[in-house]
């Protein structure tokens, strides 16, 4: 285990995410749209004595670094990059100090595009709210997804725990099976991953993520096989097509604490279920069903966000 917590160290999970997407800025935001960068500047400068609320993002990164040990070098490190002017950086360090958390460094671009700082901080996964930076990150190679706002109705879990959930084709393999499913049909589909059910599947965008974080649940793995990390995968693969993804988690070491083969049947009720403090999915209406129940990430992928491959009831 030592190994593992060495290798950790040295290489840490990196996360970047933008202020919108740590903070609810939602109504500096709608002034920003309505009345343009002046006013939305103006506003800032207003409050930069005003704590921010908490966004979508907030609780998995309060979660991820409070992994770290005191007076080690961290596990889970976290920059800030906002397209923000620097001049704008004091209300949210203000905000980052008034909450604990140990974020200490951050990129604040006047406007301009945050790929470049995404491939120069080395960051594992982007979060941000703006589609564009999303994208951006992904082109740079960064596992990267889109926030919307937290919904009201979301019950937030008070375990101790970081419970973060993935869809599987498309996010945390490669899409290459929805492929088969969109030229052959469900049945097809089934027939193919019966055929190939032993042969693991390449990495999607979150695949090298799900790994770095599979290593922190080992680090905190408990005898009894509970881990203050806990990973789900919630996909509409069901029981004639479930076998390869248990199987590709086995070649890749990266177990999973829970997983949910749904297929039609909405995931949003899983999810509550399972108490995730996000959740990522790169069809957008299954994002938005499930967005009521948990924080949920878009991941930008191959399919028409208009045609989802596996509709679920209430998407």
């Amino acid at each position: 285990m030592e190994e593992v917590k060495n290798s950790l160290r040295q290489a840490p999970l990196r996360i970047g995410i933008s202020t919108r997407a740590l903070f609810d800025l939602e109504e500096e935001h709608t002034v920003f749209l309505k009345h343009g960068v002046q006013a939305y500047c103006q506003l800032q400068l207003e409050r930069e004595d005003v704590i921010v609320g908490k966004g979508a993002g907030f609780e998995v990164i309060e979660r991820l670094l409070g992994l770290n040990e005191e007076s080690q070098k961290p596990y889970v490190e976290v920059v800030l990059l906002s397209k923000n002017s620097p001049d704008l950086s004091i209300r949210a360090f203000k905000s980052i100090e008034h909450y604990g958390l140990s974020v200490i460094t951050g990129s604040f671009t006047s406007g301009n595009s945050l790929a470049p700082f995404v491939s120069a901080w080395s960051i594992d996964l982007f979060l941000s709210n703006d589609s564009h930076d999303v994208q951006a990150a992904v082109d740079a190679g960064a596992a990267a997804a889109r926030l919307g706002p937290v919904s009201p109705a979301w019950e937030r879990v008070p375990a101790e725990e970081v419970r973060i959930a993935f869809d599987g084709d498309a996010v945390v393999f490669s899409a290459k099976s929805d492929e088969i499913y969109k030229a052959q049909g469900l049945d097809g589909f089934r027939k193919h991953e019966q055929e190939h059910a032993n042969s693991p599947m390449d990495t999607g965008p979150f695949g090298n993520f799900l790994k770095k974080l599979s290593m922190l649940r080992a680090i905190y793995l408990r005898e009894d096989g509970v881990s203050k990390v806990r990973i789900g995968i919630v996909t509409a693969r069901d029981r004639h097509a479930h076998a390869r993804v248990i199987n590709t988690l086995r070649a890749w070491g990266t177990p999973a604490d829970e997983a949910h083969f749904v297929g039609t049947w909405s995931k949003a009720p899983l999810l509550k279920a399972f108490g995730a403090h996000i959740f990522f999915d790169d069809q957008e209406k299954h994002v938005l069903s499930a967005s009521d129940v948990v924080p949920s990430g878009h991941v930008p992928g191959p399919h028409d966000p208009n045609e989802p491959v596996i509709p679920a009831q209430g998407a």
